[in-house]
């Protein structure tokens, strides 16, 4: 914007503060050093210096989190997959495909993790924290197919009833599938939601249902224990069915987070401390987005219009400072200071009505 109030810095990079559970001033000397390496390496953090970038920090966080499910998921779709071949179960089938895939939504994450660390360039302004967003996507459709797949073999094995073989190895396979994916549930979605990545939450939730479908096999296996031999493919049928329960719950999640969308609630937290900033006369448009896991904000407010510039731009300054403070997981903000209107006069937005038009 070319207002002359307008919230800029001359360094070329967007003004970000790193803010974490407290904002503290101490070790002057080493958050200079830290400052001045931030505008060669980072945008700046006003963290000391034994703090990481927050953004940097909440990736590797994420990546942790992904290798760590992918190997405690993996080991177990392993096992189970000795377990389905011996006895044939098609409820335990469904249940290690899907234990499979969620496996392997690690790597479209990892992928998206990586790329969103790295730095802005003159093509992607905003960076690469949108390629998590698409690792989202890609989870959904793998859900979809695993959904498909399940529902397939379960549905041929109700046309085609067999007897399952070792049931009691199918009832071990079907707890270590519950422990697997609650442990990766758990794991995930604790982490996702720390770092603000729907992604991992969704594919949280997805080794969640994974879990109790782990637990409906014994239902499978108690049937077949018993001579229903119909009892493995309805259970398979019913694995399906929370499949795409799940599969509701993640795109939901992740359409809302391509579609720009977040909670109400943040909106109100940022207007409120807006409001509280010495030198806001008022709050004006207000836009809030998730790239990946950060979250950025583009605000106007009214100052009043006889300040000078250095006053106007120090107000935009402690308005981003509070919303930094207000709002979890903002990184950066861009405030626009617009003058106190006075009767009879203009719109100064009037040149660009025609622009914004619909």
């Amino acid at each position: 914007m070319s207002d002359p109030h307008e919230h800029t810095h001359p360094h070329g990079q967007e003004h970000r503060h790193g803010h974490g559970q407290e904002h503290r001033h101490g070790h002057a000397g080493m958050r200079g050093l830290r400052h001045r390496m931030g505008h060669l390496l980072t945008p700046h953090s006003h963290e000391t210096a034994d703090k990481v970038d927050s953004a940097l920090e909440s990736s590797a966080r994420g990546m942790r989190a992904l290798w760590v499910s992918l190997a405690v998921l993996g080991v177990t779709a392993l096992a189970q997959a000795f377990v389905v071949a011996a006895s044939g179960s098609v409820a335990l089938l469904g249940d290690t495909v899907h234990n499979t895939a969620d496996a392997l939504t690690a790597v479209p994450l990892g992928i998206a993790f990586v790329l969103g660390r790295r730095a802005a360039t003159r093509r992607f302004t905003y960076g690469y924290g949108r390629a998590e967003d698409l690792a989202g996507l890609v989870i959904v459709l793998t859900i979809a197919a695993s959904a498909a797949f399940a529902g397939w073999t379960a549905l041929d094995r109700l046309l085609d009833p067999r007897p399952v073989a070792h049931v009691p190895a199918v009832a071990v396979a079907a707890l270590v599938g519950f422990a697997g994916n609650e442990w990766v549930a758990r794991y995930r979605i604790r982490v996702g939601r720390a770092i603000g990545s729907a992604a991992l939450v969704a594919d949280g939730l997805h080794a969640r249902t994974d879990g109790f479908t782990s637990l409906a096999v014994l239902l499978g296996a108690g049937g077949s224990a018993l001579g229903l031999h119909l009892a493995d493919p309805v259970v398979g049928l019913a694995i399906t069915a929370a499949i795409l329960l799940v599969l509701r719950d993640a795109a939901r999640e992740v359409f809302r987070r391509v579609l720009d969308a977040v909670d109400p609630d943040l909106v109100d937290r940022a207007e409120r401390a807006l409001a509280e900033v010495p030198g806001v006369r008022a709050v004006g448009e207000l836009r809030l987005r998730w790239i990946g896991h950060r979250l950025r904000a583009e605000v106007a407010v009214v100052v009043d219009g006889d300040v000078t510039v250095r006053e106007a731009h120090r107000i935009a300054v402690d308005a981003e400072h509070a919303l930094l403070h207000a709002v979890p997981r903002l990184t950066a903000a861009l405030v626009h200071a617009d003058p106190e209107p006075v009767p009879g006069e203009a719109d100064p937005h009037l040149a660009l009505a025609h622009h914004t038009a619909a």
